[in-house]
């Protein structure tokens, strides 16, 4: 595309999946983070930390299947939580596989977030609807198990 030039209605920008997607996400990121930012997290560090909270100790590969990340995103990612003590990484049954578990901490700061985040959650209902947000979930669930 040149520059300045402008995209006409019906292009491909304006029916791209991926794209709205994308903003989608990005959008409602935003929101969460504002909300999980009084407790010092972003919203992909309470999404492991409610997953190990809910499940127990998990190795990295299984953590990231659950969150559709990929094995070194995902070791990347609990790093900074390692390094607040709200995650321990422990060697797994063989040298290769670390396990990541919940540490005291992660369970008092995953605590304090859950009031936080369900202002998120509200927020977000109240804007987009309680129905149309369960729908949406239901449908990008679909999405996730088809990919």
């Amino acid at each position: 595309m040149q520059k300045g030039k402008k995209v006409a209605a019906g292009s491909e920008l304006t029916y791209c999946n991926c794209l709205a997607l994308r903003q989608a996400a990005r959008q409602v990121s935003q929101l969460y983070d504002r909300h999980l930012a009084r407790v010092g997290l972003k919203t992909s560090q309470y999404s492991i930390l409610a997953r190990l909270n809910r499940l127990g100790p998990l190795s990295i590969n299984e953590l990231a299947a659950l969150m559709v990340m990929d094995r070194t995103t995902t070791g990347r990612a609990v790093l900074p939580l390692a390094r607040e003590k709200l995650v321990a990484i422990e060697p797994g049954e063989d040298g290769r596989t670390r396990i990541v578990r919940l540490t005291p901490m992660g369970e008092q700061r995953f605590k304090a977030a859950l009031a936080h985040w369900r202002e998120a959650q509200r927020e977000f209902e109240a804007s987009y609807g309680v129905a149309e947000a369960a729908k949406l979930r239901a449908t990008l669930a679909g999405v996730v198990a088809k990919a």
